[in-house]
């Protein structure tokens, strides 16, 4: 009984112990840095050769071309900074919009890519083939990544290298889930591989259609919130044409004033996106 009572005692012992410092740590994925986050915009957004640097260069030129401009107009330097800041942020804005637009016409594309894939495979052509055959059949929007893929398959015949390279090309997540599953399919093999298309081309397109809803009912809150957020900022504007009126903003009360407003607007629109918000789909298969 005592050998019994000691036995039981280590092992707690040993659990505790194990609990602490000394316990195993997981690994958590490393956050992308900034440089990798812009990169991957640029990509997502279909913008070849601008980097990172570039894209931080034209927002400072729109910046100043902003300044300029609104001095020139209402000669107020404190109006003609927060406009500078607005210009400051307004390639990234343009830039995230057109990855919207882009990320919504290939949720669109894929389905009709994965039939023609499908369609590859039931005529007897290799998932190499299929891929490499979509440069031509595929639809257009897609045709440029896909002919990458099938001249650096031709070129080297690493099918797991070009697929990434392809994936790296596409830089979209429904793009890396069909690249995964090509992935799956090269290696395991199997005769079902025609079902698994056809299961995901009917999965992709449900997929599209729920979002497309969602979107459309969330255009409201979206839009609403930047009229709210743009009107006083307009009218501000308008009153460039009476520079008498804008003076008074130049004084310390007034530049406290602008900053006030300028926070108050920033906070209510994230709010109003965050209320509106619907989760963007994540690169996790990169």
């Amino acid at each position: 009984m005592g050998a019994l009572l000691g036995l039981v005692g280590g092992l707690g012992l040993l659990l505790i112990w194990r609990s602490g410092p000394r316990a195993p740590q997981r690994r958590r994925p490393h956050a992308p840095s900034w440089a990798t986050r812009r990169r991957d915009l640029l990509r997502q957004a279909g913008i070849d050769g601008v980097g990172p640097a570039q894209l931080t260069g034209a927002q400072v030129v729109a910046a100043l071309v902003a300044f300029v401009l609104v001095v020139a107009m209402t000669r107020t330097t404190a109006v003609a900074t927060c406009f500078g800041i607005f210009g400051f942020f307004l390639p990234l804005v343009v830039v995230r919009r057109m990855r919207r637009r882009r990320q919504v016409t290939l949720r669109e594309l894929w389905p009709e890519a994965v039939d023609n894939l499908a369609s590859a495979v039931r005529a007897g052509m290799s998932l190499p083939e299929g891929l490499s055959a979509l440069a031509v059949r595929g639809p257009v929007e897609l045709r440029a990544p896909f002919g990458r893929f099938a001249s650096a398959y031709r070129a080297s015949g690493r099918f797991g290298d070009c697929l990434d390279a392809l994936k790296d090309d596409l830089a979209d997540p429904v793009g890396d889930r069909v690249c995964e599953t090509m992935r799956v399919a090269r290696e395991v093999g199997g005769s079902d591989l025609g079902t698994v298309l056809r299961t995901l081309s009917e999965l992709l397109r449900a997929d599209a259609r729920t979002r497309a809803e969602l979107e459309t009912r969330q255009g409201w809150v979206v839009n609403a919130a930047r009229l709210a957020v743009a009107a006083p900022w307009v009218v501000l504007l308008l009153l460039g044409t009476q520079s008498q009126t804008l003076t008074a903003y130049d004084s310390p009360g007034g530049t406290v004033l602008l900053g006030i407003g300028g926070a108050v607007c920033v906070v209510a629109y994230r709010a109003m996106l965050h209320i509106g918000r619907l989760p963007e789909e994540q690169r996790v298969l990169r």
